[in-house]
């Protein structure tokens, strides 16, 4: 078994974080019902021995002890990380594994990675490799963050830059959490171009969610729920209702619920890495198979069933219904759309009771409706882990490497350049030490670079569907 490390940078990476954390638990509960730790649960989580006070040993084998995630959680404004170890998680977590300040980065990118980076610096990588130190096989690093505030994105990808130095043989997946058109946060478009920048760079995968899409996901489960489709209402204390137990319904932005799918994504992802499957998805083997070019490794990713998160009596999904679905975009997590655009490859992690014919069938049902790269017009790979979500028969999260993520970052180069014309607000990132002006024509540039190459697939699409010349090896 591998073990991987979620290093949670911000307010939006800790709050999604702590549903992960939670869900986790909450699932790995359902199996595991003697309290035995097993190498499920060794895969993020170790069990310590703390009665003896100071560090605790690691115990592998036997009854669970003490679970402690293997995390790393990083804010500079206390309140989030504060506000976990006050709740339900308290003892998931322990002091070595937080890094916070009091001041928070001001949604300035500069502060985040140039200012609280250089500061941090040292007292990360100790703690990352404590954390790492307690992994038999460390095969992956995930960071949560956000692109709109300034720790998110400046701390987020500062902690990136340093795990590729320190671990470059560990894969990077990043969970990014895009920022809407109507963002509050006016720096926002600055702060996302510099961090695409080092997401360009640094990055093995990453995995872009949109505001937008996760609130319209969050009305539709409303609508449904509200509407008496489900055939119930919301159960008490569901993922839906807050801890206090009323619906969060009427809450203008329900960041739980919006929370809880990023959580759900991540639960998908990894469940290959902690439960046993007839056709285990390795993590590296999604970087691996999904990203034929380096820069190119955003992944579209849609969930379905989506009430995965309502806990609400939904009648079960026919299965090749959920094949379709995942495929139509009420259920991705960007608002793109991938049908018309071009695929590089496409995975599907299947959970629950589904067997492999039943996958084949239905790769062979959708096929003709994609356009997929003409070399390599077989790029699909599938995962099943026969543990299903809680409460369900059966789920799928499906990855497509494809350039519909395009729009997302013309639109998010247009607000920069709206911006930078005017140089408005410039003076509050160029009176940070180290940080240039230099700083924001390359990341410009790089965002440009980067679209200039999904224009260029683009281009090559209703190609012929020939393989590609092979090499003649002279005899």
């Amino acid at each position: 078994m591998t073990q991987s490390v979620v290093v949670q940078v911000g307010q939006c990476g800790n709050q999604v974080g702590c549903r992960f954390w939670e869900l986790a638990l909450r699932e790995h509960a359902a199996v595991n019902q003697k309290g035995i730790y097993d190498e499920a649960l060794s895969s993020f989580f170790r069990n310590v021995d703390t009665r003896n006070g100071g560090d605790g040993t690691d115990i592998y084998k036997g009854k669970i002890c003490s679970l402690k995630a293997r995390a790393l959680l990083i804010d500079m404004e206390e309140g989030v990380v504060n506000e976990i170890l006050q709740g339900p998680l308290r003892d998931v977590f322990d002091s070595k594994q937080l890094i916070t300040d009091v001041s928070g980065s001001g949604n300035n990118w500069a502060v985040g990675y140039k200012l609280y980076g250089c500061q941090y610096r040292e007292s990360i990588v100790e703690k990352l490799r404590k954390t790492a130190e307690h992994c038999d096989c460390l095969q992956c690093f995930f960071i949560i963050h956000s692109m709109g505030g300034g720790t998110g994105s400046g701390l987020g990808t500062f902690v990136l830059n340093l795990l590729e130095d320190e671990f470059p043989e560990v894969y990077r997946f990043v969970t990014s959490v895009y920022p809407s058109g109507e963002d509050d946060v006016i720096t926002s478009p600055y702060n996302s171009v510099l961090a695409m920048k080092e997401l360009n760079e640094h990055a093995d995968c990453v995995l872009p969610i949109e505001n937008e899409s996760l609130f319209d996901i969050v009305n539709k489960i409303h609508q449904m729920t509200n509407s008496g489709k489900l055939g119930s209402t919301v159960k008490q204390n569901s993922l839906l209702t807050s801890s206090a137990g009323g619906a969060k319904i009427t809450q203008e932005k329900p960041f739980d619920t919006m929370n809880n799918i990023v959580a759900n994504l991540l639960l998908n992802l990894t469940s290959s890495a902690r439960f046993e499957g007839s056709l285990n998805m390795d993590l590296n083997e999604i970087s691996m198979n999904l990203v034929p070019f380096p820069r190119l490794h955003y992944l579209v990713s849609s969930l379905t069933p989506l009430y995965t998160l309502a806990d609400v009596n939904v009648p079960p999904r026919r299965l090749d219904q959920m094949f379709s679905d995942a495929f139509s975009r009420d259920h991705q997590l960007i608002q793109a759309d991938p049908k018309h655009s071009l695929y590089l490859a496409c995975a599907l992690l299947v959970r629950g009771n589904v067997q492999l014919s039943d996958l084949r069938r239905n790769i062979e049902r959708l096929k003709p409706s994609l356009h997929f790269v003409s070399w390599n017009q077989e790029g699909w790979k599938t995962g099943l882990c026969s543990v299903p979500p809680v409460g369900h028969s059966h789920s799928l999260l499906a990855l497509a490497n494809n350039t519909c993520v395009k729009p997302t970052f013309i639109e998010l180069k247009n607000r920069f350049m709206k911006l930078y014309k005017k140089k408005a607000h410039l003076h509050h990132y160029l009176h940070i030490d180290g940080m240039e002006q230099s700083c924001f024509s390359e990341a410009i540039s790089s965002l440009s670079d980067l679209i200039e190459e999904y224009n260029e697939l683009d281009a090559t699409k209703g190609g012929p569907k020939t393989d590609p010349g092979r090499l003649k090896i002279a005899v």
